[in-house]
């Protein structure tokens, strides 16, 4: 059998990589070694990774906090809108008929002619109706995210009395 010169080529590249440095002058050898300690692996160490993880989750957890309270702002908001929404239709109800709707209608009658559809609060409970109200001829309350009467914070309570119904906002 019989060798290429390709054969013999790449046998001697392989051993002159083998031997590289091992045959050098002892300043060639330390300008070798120097290389070779200078030389980093490409990528990131383990502890690298770790760091930015680290430091992505305490960014998180801040952002996550200083917003919490957002959310519950928004949905108290949204319910005073759909208050000042249903009032106004509670008062067209009364100028066409006369009269306010009774506790057993409830909102009822205002759907399709008032408000096409009737809503539910924030929290996915049905507004209440109460007639007469407490601080006029009718209330109309959202018992806030637990549902039921009292409560702070978002538990809280908001009714048709402390929206003001042409504007919309807080009396």
């Amino acid at each position: 059998m019989r060798f290429s010169d390709e054969g013999k080529k790449a046998t001697k590249r392989r051993s002159d990589e083998a031997t590289k440095g091992k045959n050098l002058p002892r300043s060639s050898l330390r300008r070798f070694v120097a290389q070779s300690l200078r030389r980093s692996p490409p990528g990131f160490s383990l502890v690298e990774v770790m760091i930015v993880v680290v430091i992505i989750g305490l960014m998180a957890t801040v952002v996550t906090y200083a917003t919490m309270g957002y959310l519950e702002k928004a949905k108290k908001q949204k319910a005073k809108a759909d208050l000042a929404t249903l009032s106004g239709a509670v008062d067209s109800f009364y100028l066409q008929n006369n009269r306010f709707p009774t506790n057993q209608e409830g909102l009822k009658p205002l759907a399709p002619e008032f408000v096409k559809v009737l809503p539910n609060d924030p929290w996915g409970h049905a507004y209440q109706y109460v007639s007469p109200g407490k601080n006029g001829p009718y209330d109309i309350l959202s018992y806030g995210s637990d549902g039921r009467e009292g409560g702070s914070g978002a538990d809280g309570d908001v009714s048709s009395a402390d929206v003001d119904v042409a504007t919309g906002k807080k009396r």
